[in-house]
């Protein structure tokens, strides 16, 4: 089984626990956070980014890797519902992640910077 199908499935298991769709706050965690809205998920976002930071630095003086990773998956996983919540999938980020395969960080970051001069219409 490919990452991707991981990613898939998992995005479809996030997709069955919207409340839209059945999802239940009483009994799944998913359709909890779901349920109480953006300000939720969003807040365990930040939550889940600055452990992150954490294990990082811990790493940096000899902590355990693995703790990292934990964490990023918590924080993957937390922009999962995110994603779902607004209609997106993992396989719209991973195209994004495609379509700037090949372009330098500079080069990206130039190229959002004139796009979006050109929407505000200068």
């Amino acid at each position: 089984m490919s990452n991707q199908d991981i990613l898939d499935r998992l995005a479809a298991v996030v997709e069955s626990r919207k409340p839209a769709n059945g999802g239940d706050p009483e009994h799944s965690y998913v359709a909890r956070l779901l349920h109480k809205g953006p300000d939720a998920f969003l807040k365990k976002i930040g939550e889940e980014a600055t452990e992150t930071v954490m294990a990082a630095k811990d790493v940096d003086h000899g902590g355990d890797p693995s703790k990292l990773v934990y964490e990023v998956a918590d924080l993957w996983f937390h922009s999962m519902i995110a994603l779902a919540h607004y209609g997106l999938t993992p396989a719209d980020v991973v195209n994004e992640l495609a379509r700037r395969e090949g372009l330098s960080g500079l080069e990206e970051k130039a190229l959002r910077k004139a796009q979006a001069r050109e929407a505000a219409g200068e």
